[in-house]
C-alpha cells in the first residue's frame, strides 16, 4: 500500500473481495456452501469415530484414511468461517498476521494430505503386491511415524512462506480477489520483484504435489502389473481395494493442479473462474471423500449402517 508522501509500505491489513461479480448473491450462496462444510465436519468425523471404535478397522489403510478425514477438517475450517463472515456479515477485512497464518495453514495442511496419498498408495501397494509383508513393512508405530512425516512435510515446505511475503513491500492494493489468503493471490500485489516467490512456489509444487503425483502414479502401474496376473475373481477384490483411492486422489489434485494452472496463465484478477476454483479444491474433497470411502468400502459402509440402525431402533419407543 502507499504511504502519505507515497512511499511504500507494508500492509496491515488485507480486503478479501469474496466472489467477483456475485457480492449482491453471496449472502444466499453462504447457506449451501455452509451446508456443504457442514456435510464434511460431519461426514469426516463419522469415518474418524468408526475407525477408532472398530477393533477390526485398526489397520493401516483406515489409519491413513482417519488422518485424511483429519486433515479434510482441518482444511476446509482454516478457510470456511471466515468465508462464512465475509458472505454473511461482510466483514472482508483480514489483518497481516492473520492472512499469514491462514495461508500457512492451507497450503501446508494441502502438503500433509499429499503425503498421506502417498502413504495410501503404498499401503495399496504392498498390500497387493507384496501381501505376505504387509503385517511387517506396515506395522502401527511405522504407520504412526509416516504420519508425523507427513506433518513435518507438510510444515516445513511452507515454513519459508511468511518470510517470503514480510519481506515484501505492498503500495499498489490490498485487495485480495479470493475469499481466503493465498500466496499466489498476495504475492501479486506487492510492487517490488516476486521471483523469488514464483520460484519458491514452483519448488513446493514440484517437490511436494509433482513428486507425490508422480509416485502415486508409478505405484499404481506396479500394481496393475501384478493384478494383471492375477484371477478374475483376484483381480476384481484387488481393485474394489484401490478404487476409492484413485478417487480420493483424483478429487485432490484435479482441482489443485488446475487452480496452480489458472494462477500461472491468468492475466485478470477480477476474474471469477479462480474463485470458484479456489472454493471448489478446499471443500469439495473434504465433502466427497467420506462419501467415497463410505460408499466403496465394504466394512466402513456396513459400520455406518449398523450405527444408522442402532440410532434408529434406540430411538423407537
Amino acid at each position: 500500500m502507499v504511504g502519505p508522501n507515497g512511499n511504500e509500505s507494508s500492509a496491515t491489513y488485507f480486503i478479501l473481495i469474496g466472489l467477483p461479480g456475485l457480492e449482491e448473491a453471496q449472502f444466499w450462496l453462504a447457506f449451501p456452501l455452509c451446508s456443504l462444510y457442514l456435510i464434511a465436519v460431519l461426514g469426516n468425523l463419522t469415518i474418524i469415530y468408526i475407525v477408532r471404535t472398530e477393533h477390526s478397522l485398526h489397520e493401516p489403510m483406515y489409519i491413513f484414511l482417519c488422518m485424511l478425514s483429519g486433515l479434510d477438517i482441518l482444511i476446509s475450517t482454516s478457510s470456511m468461517p471466515k468465508m462464512m463472515d465475509i458472505f454473511w456479515f461482510n466483514s472482508t477485512t483480514i489483518q497481516f498476521d492473520a492472512c499469514l497464518v491462514q495461508m500457512f495453514a492451507i497450503h501446508s495442511l494441502s502438503g500433509m494430505e499429499s503425503t498421506v496419498l502417498l502413504a495410501m498408495a503404498f499401503d495399496r501397494y504392498v498390500a497387493i503386491c507384496h501381501p505376505l509383508r504387509h503385517a511387517t513393512v506396515l506395522t502401527l508405530p511405522r504407520v504412526a511415524k509416516i504420519g508425523m512425516a507427513a506433518v513435518v512435510r507438510g510444515a516445513a515446505l511452507m515454513a519459508p512462506l511468511p518470510v517470503f511475503i514480510k519481506r515484501l513491500p505492498f503500495c499498489r492494493s490490498n485487495i485480495l480477489s479470493h475469499s481466503y489468503c493465498l500466496h499466489q493471490d498476495v504475492m501479486k500485489l506487492a510492487c517490488a520483484d516476486i521471483s523469488v516467490n514464483v520460484i519458491y512456489g514452483l519448488i513446493v509444487i514440484i517437490s511436494a504435489i509433482g513428486l507425490d503425483s508422480l509416485l502415486i502414479s508409478f505405484s499404481y502401474l506396479l500394481i496393475l502389473k501384478t493384478v494383471l496376473g492375477l484371477t478374475r475373481e483376484a483381480q476384481a477384490k484387488a481393485f474394489s481395494t484401490c478404487v476409492s483411492h484413485v478417487c480420493a486422489v483424483f478429487i485432490f489434485y484435479v482441482p489443485f493442479i488446475g487452480l496452480s494452472m489458472v494462477h500461472r496463465f491468468s492475466k485478470r484478477r477480477d476474474s471469477l473462474l479462480p474463485v470458484i476454483m479456489a472454493n471448489i479444491y478446499l471443500l469439495v474433497p473434504p465433502v466427497l471423500n467420506p462419501i467415497v470411502y463410505g460408499v466403496k468400502t465394504k466394512q466402513i459402509r456396513q459400520r455406518i449402517l449398523r450405527l444408522f440402525h442402532v440410532t434408529t431402533q434406540t430411538s423407537d419407543p
